[in-house]
């Protein structure tokens, strides 16, 4: 497979914003399609991964992978959910969910410095193995456990009991949670607020269906 070009970083705050939260809702449907699957598309899953692991990439595209083709389901599913069209419930929730979860991680830099210091860990894990190996995935599962799992907010992932508790599958469940917390602080860093998405969604809409397109 040829290598993704590497795409410069979009000029205006509303593309940045959009892609980070196209990050989101990409780590939402993936949840809901493990959850009810046992599945999920496997360039969705890597780039979650990949910018869960990047704590300190060189640019704003390199975090998912250099071109925004692989937050082509995040994208499609955030322009369903602005465009209120035949939007799946659990993975609107799941998305909102994450970005309140963010929000309170925010607030505790205890908890932010401890990320920061088991993800360094993890690194170590997939240079060793590589990012997607279930070393990885179980460490980032077990990281996400015992630190954003234990707010007195949580988010009840619904799907099909046996593959719920299936081995492995709670792991990549809190992975992809993980990975949707991550991107929420970046929509955050990058200038995202709960109410603009009310008075922008125009905007960001505008912004996902010139990124469809290309």
């Amino acid at each position: 497979m040829n290598p993704t070009p590497i795409q410069s970083a979009p000029l205006d705050s509303t593309s940045r914003q959009a892609l980070a939260l196209a990050g989101v809702f990409q780590a939402a449907a993936v949840v809901d399609q493990l959850a009810r699957t046992g599945h999920c598309d496997e360039r969705a899953w890597s780039t979650l991964i990949h910018a869960t692991l990047d704590t300190d990439p060189p640019s704003f595209e390199s975090i998912y992978g250099g071109h925004h083709n692989n937050l082509r389901q995040g994208i499609d599913t955030l322009l369903t959910v602005m465009s209120r069209q035949n939007a799946q419930p659990a993975v609107m929730r799941y998305g909102f969910s994450m970005v309140l979860l963010m929000q309170k991680l925010r607030q505790d830099d205890a908890m932010m410095s401890t990320l920061g210091q088991r993800l360094g860990r993890v690194q170590g894990q997939a240079e060793h193995f590589g990012e997607s190996h279930e070393n990885v995935v179980a460490s980032l599962g077990e990281l996400y456990q015992e630190t954003l799992s234990t707010f007195r907010y949580r988010i009840v992932v619904q799907g099909e009991p046996s593959l719920l508790q299936s081995p492995g599958m709670p792991e990549r469940i809190r992975t992809a949670l993980l990975a949707g917390v991550r991107f929420a602080l970046l929509w955050h860093q990058q200038g995202g607020r709960r109410w603009r998405l009310i008075f922008q969604r125009g905007a960001i809409k505008r912004t996902l269906r010139q990124l469809d397109t290309h």
